[in-house]
C-alpha cells in the first residue's frame, strides 16, 4: 500500500476508534418515524459528530407491519413492548414519534431511565402533562429536546438572527398560518389525529403548535394572552375499519389573537380544510426598521424590506437562503441548492446530537414546549367561553 494511504487509512481506523457509539431506539414508525429514521441515518453523512449513530431499535404494537419498515428504514432490532426498550442498558437514546397520549408517559419513564429523549411536537396532550415532563427532564441526567422541526428550516434560523440582530427593530405585528387540506372530504376516515383522546386537539394542537413556536422563536417574544375560535366542520366520519361511522371528537380548525409580553400584537389561523393548500405553513414580522415574509411552499426563500433606506429603494426583496454563511447550509449543497423538508430532520437531530457532545441543553427544550402547550391550553379555554380573552 502506498505510503499516502497507509497515512490516510490509519488516521481513518484512529478515528472510528476514538468515536463514541450514540445508540438510539424510536417508538413509532408512521410518517415521523419515516422522516426520522432518515434523519438519524443521514445526520453524520453531511455534518462532523463525533459519535457513531446506531439505529439499534424500533418499536410499535403491530409486530408484522414492524417487522417491514425495520428492514426498510435500517433498524437492526425491533420489539413492541416501549417499556423494554426504555430499560434497555444498551439504548442511549429514546425518540418519540406516537401519538400525543403516550408522549408523556415514554418520556417520563425514559428520563428516569436516564436516556436522552426526543419527543415530535405537541409535547403533550395537555398542559399537567407536559409540566410533569418539564419537571422530569429537570430532574434528569439525559438531554431532552422537542420536536419543532421548522425552526431547522435554515430560512426560519435566519429570520430569527434579523430579528435577534435589531435588523426589525421592535416589533409591531406578527402573521401566522397553517393551512392544509387533507381531510376536506367528508369521505376521510376517522383516524388518530381526529380523536381527542389520542390527538389532544385537532388542527389547534397538530399544526397551530408550529406557528405558535416559530412566532415565539424567531421573535423571542412570549404569547401572554389569546382570544380564539375553534370550529369543527364535519362532525362524524367513517371507521378506519370500513363499517359505520364514529364522531370527530376535535377541532377542524382554530383562529385567535393574541398578544406579546413584548407589546406586539399577533394574529393565528390554523385549518386542515383550505382547498388547494396542501402545507401552506408561513408567517409575516412587521418592525419599526423592517419586515419580513416566509413561505414554506418556497423554503429556500426569506422576504425582507428593510425601511431603513430610502423611499425609492425600500421594498420586499427574495433572500435565496442557500449560502454556506446561513444558518445549517455549509453542510448541505453548493449555493443555489435547495434543500427540502426531510433535512429539517436532520438538522434537529444534529443539533441534539451535538448538545449531547457538547453536554450542552439543546433547543427546542421541553420548557419551550411546555410554553406552547400553555398557549394551546389558553386557546381552548377562550373558544369554551365565548372567546373571552386569557391569560396564558
Amino acid at each position: 500500500m502506498p505510503p499516502y494511504l497507509l497515512g490516510f487509512y490509519s488516521s481513518f481506523l484512529d478515528k472510528l476508534i476514538a468515536m463514541k457509539q450514540l445508540n438510539v431506539a424510536m417508538i413509532g414508525y408512521g410518517f415521523m418515524g419515516k422522516a426520522h429514521s432518515q434523519a438519524w441515518r443521514n445526520v453524520s453523512r453531511f455534518f462532523e459528530v463525533t459519535q457513531e449513530i446506531k439505529l439499534k431499535v424500533i418499536c410499535g404494537r403491530n409486530e408484522a407491519a414492524l417487522k417491514m419498515v425495520q428492514e426498510k428504514e435500517g433498524w437492526e432490532h425491533f420489539e413492541t413492548e416501549w417499556q423494554k426498550v426504555v430499560q434497555n442498558p444498551e439504548i442511549d437514546v429514546i425518540d418519540i414519534c406516537t401519538s400525543g397520549d403516550s408522549h408523556a408517559e415514554i418520556a417520563i419513564a425514559a428520563l428516569k431511565a436516564g436516556k436522552h429523549v426526543l419527543c415530535e411536537k405537541p409535547l403533550a396532550n395537555s398542559f399537567e402533562e407536559a409540566e410533569a415532563m418539564v419537571a422530569a427532564a429537570k430532574a434528569a441526567r439525559g438531554k431532552s429536546m422537542v420536536g419543532f422541526n421548522y425552526r431547522l428550516v435554515p430560512a426560519i434560523s435566519f429570520a430569527e438572527h434579523l430579528v435577534a440582530s435589531g435588523k426589525l427593530g421592535k416589533i409591531f405585528h406578527i402573521r401566522a398560518r397553517y393551512l392544509q387540506d387533507w381531510i376536506v372530504s367528508p369521505e376521510f376516515p376517522l383516524v388518530w389525529r381526529l380523536q381527542k383522546d389520542l390527538a389532544g386537539s385537532g388542527a389547534l394542537g397538530d399544526i397551530a403548535s408550529h406557528i405558535v413556536d416559530m412566532s415565539q422563536f424567531v421573535t423571542g417574544q412570549k404569547i401572554i394572552g389569546v382570544s380564539g375560535l375553534t370550529h369543527t366542520f364535519i362532525k362524524e366520519r367513517p371507521l378506519e375499519t370500513g363499517s359505520g361511522k364514529g364522531e370527530v371528537t376535535v377541532d377542524d380548525a382554530a383562529i385567535f389573537i393574541a398578544k406579546t409580553d413584548q407589546g406586539a400584537l399577533a394574529s393565528f389561523e390554523a385549518t386542515r380544510f383550505a382547498h388547494g393548500s396542501r402545507n401552506d405553513f408561513g408567517f409575516e414580522i412587521y418592525g419599526e426598521k423592517g419586515s419580513i415574509k416566509f413561505n414554506f411552499e418556497e423554503m429556500s426563500y426569506l422576504q425582507f424590506c428593510d425601511n431603513t433606506q430610502s423611499k425609492t429603494e425600500t421594498g420586499f426583496k427574495k433572500i435565496l437562503v442557500t449560502e454556506p454563511e446561513h444558518p445549517y447550509m455549509k453542510n448541505w449543497w453548493p449555493p443555489g441548492h435547495h434543500i427540502g423538508y426531510g433535512e429539517t430532520f436532520t438538522n434537529e437531530i444534529y443539533d441534539l446530537v451535538t448538545a449531547i457532545e457538547n453536554n450542552t441543553n439543546p433547543r427546542p427544550s421541553f420548557e419551550e414546549g411546555l410554553q406552547v402547550q400553555k398557549v394551546l391550553a389558553a386557546v381552548e379555554q377562550s373558544a369554551a367561553n365565548n372567546s373571552i380573552w386569557v391569560e396564558v
